[in-house]
């Protein structure tokens, strides 16, 4: 469930991003595989899932969307479980999962072809991609994306984002005490080091209020930024237009 407010005694200092130690690390070293492992877990716990599809369903998306574009695509996997959860209720897209680095298995591919949804890879710097991509009127969803630029870059991307979105929908570490503390207990659940200094980096370089609203497009949009679950921060921005709902 999404909340509106966020308590001033439970901030954390002002956004703080640093690289990631993932973002480091050869895609195949074991430390890496581990870890992203681990995010799987995390974001289970986090529940963006079923966070993704609560902000997916508001939206109405059926209606005015044909593609969806998961920008920090990853392998795919995660992408591939929210397919499922709105599939029995939805029709199928086309799906680009777009990444630095192709981690995608076939066998995710074919999952998505089970549900009658066609998936493409696209290995590419985001900001040069979306440069340079003739795609529009798309619907595009970041997990766990968005914190690791600065604010000068966040900008430049949210920018890139207004011209090709008329959706985008984004989960971020809530900058707040409780993901922190929790952060520090990513051990007892068997995390391994690059996760557990990832984790506290992510947590110190999320978002509060309305922090991204304010980088966004004024005119033209539909904007709601809030709390989501225990630890997340969701902000959904849906363009007004003859076939949306805003």
């Amino acid at each position: 469930m999404l909340v509106e407010t966020e308590k001033s005694s439970n901030k954390v200092a002002n956004r703080h991003p640093e690289t990631e130690w993932l973002d480091e690390l050869p895609a195949q070293d074991p430390r890496a595989l581990a870890s992203r492992e681990d995010l799987q877990r995390i974001n289970a716990l986090m529940r963006h899932v079923p966070l993704l599809v609560e902000a997916w369903r508001k939206s109405e998306p059926d209606r005015w969307i044909q593609t969806i574009v998961e920008l920090g695509a990853g392998d795919g996997t995660f992408l591939l479980k929210f397919a499922r959860a709105i599939a029995p209720k939805s029709r199928p897209y086309k799906v680009i999962l777009l990444d630095r680095v192709n981690l995608v298995q076939p066998g995710t591919l074919e999952n998505f072809r089970q549900l009658g949804w066609q998936a493409e890879v696209v290995t590419a710097d985001a900001f040069e991609w979306l440069a340079q991509s003739q795609i529009t009127e798309a619907a595009f969803l970041c997990n766990l994306f968005l914190h690791h630029f600065d604010d000068d870059r966040l900008q430049l991307l949210l920018r890139h984002l207004a011209l090709r979105a008329n959706l985008l929908i984004a989960l971020e570490p809530r900058r707040s005490a409780l993901p922190l503390v929790c952060t520090k207990l990513l051990g007892l659940i068997g995390c391994n080091d690059v996760t557990q200094h990832d984790a506290v980096i992510s947590v110190r370089a999320g978002f509060l209020g309305k922090e991204l609203a304010a980088l966004w497009p004024k005119r033209g949009w539909y904007v709601q930024e809030a709390e989501a679950g225990l630890f997340s921060h969701c902000f959904t921005a849906q363009r007004f237009t003859e076939t949306g709902k805003g």
